[in-house]
């Protein structure tokens, strides 16, 4: 069995919400724990989702309120504590999982010595019938490992992991842009093992503001200093470092209009 493990706050839509808890209520292999982690105040609207899939669900749901914004990593350590089960799928709450995405993951924690297990995802912006990119990343451990050293090598909201494993790393830590990369180059730095399913398990909601995050001198900043530390780790070498580093600074510094195109035709398939 699994956990279900997601983060909501104040600025989502509440038909997103919807949307995204309906597609894993409807997996192959269904969850008996659902962790929702309020991070700060929401708005009725989103509220009133909450209730009526907690007073429609008995105990299947757990809604863990926090006072103030604390940001995703740290409200996703806080939600990984209520989790019941030792695998927690991750998922977004304005994404949506495809129906055998979960049966899938399970299917490969089942054959393989693995700690990771992410996906294919469709990047979409209206609708699921117009998608607009996919992305993929590499399959094997050792392929994730040596890509992990250029960019990000798990789709974060289509993960499923073992929490004994994401603990013993260090669980989340405050990167900003970055806490789950950091998190994934912490476990496979300690001999931690991942699998990427070839096949698209989930759709991920992009658009305008999406890429705007990926840009601009704050991000730049966060950028720089990510790749820094996994230079300090010695995770990287010098040469490693510029390659991978450089020429994302110069993305981030495009017009957001290009940067989307950028993205789509030669980061996408």
């Amino acid at each position: 069995m699994y956990s279900i493990l997601m983060s909501v706050y104040q600025k989502e839509h509440p038909e997103f919400l919807k949307e995204s808890i309906e597609s894993m209520l409807n997996q192959t292999i269904r969850t008996n724990d659902f962790v929702i982690v309020c991070d700060g105040k929401l708005t009725k609207e989103l509220d009133y989702v909450l209730n009526y899939y907690l007073t429609s669900y008995g105990n299947l749901f757990q809604i863990i309120r926090l006072k103030q914004n604390v940001g995703l990593g740290e409200a996703l350590n806080i939600g990984m504590s209520y989790c019941k089960n030792e695998l927690i799928a991750r998922m977004d709450s304005d994404d949506i999982s495809l129906p055998d995405r979960c049966e899938k993951q399970l299917n490969i924690f089942k054959n393989m010595q693995v700690d990771i297990v992410g996906g294919a995802v469709n990047e979409f912006e209206t609708s699921l019938e117009n998608v607009e990119a996919k992305r993929t990343t590499p399959q094997t451990s050792e392929e994730i490992y040596q890509y992990s050293k250029k960019r990000n090598p798990f789709n974060h909201p289509s993960v499923m992991f073992r929490k004994e494993a994401v603990s013993a790393a260090g669980s989340y830590q405050p990167f900003p842009y970055f806490e789950d990369y950091y998190l994934w180059v912490r476990m496979l730095n300690h001999n931690y093992k991942g699998y990427n399913i070839p096949e698209t398990i989930l759709y991920m909601r992009t658009g305008h503001e999406f890429f705007e995050r990926r840009g601009g001198i704050p991000y730049i900043k966060y950028l720089w200093k990510f790749k820094r530390k996994l230079r300090e780790m010695k995770y990287t070498t010098k040469a490693e470092f510029l390659v991978s580093t450089f020429p994302r600074v110069i993305v981030s510094l495009m017009p957001n209009k290009i940067r989307i195109l950028f993205y789509k035709k030669l980061l996408r398939k």
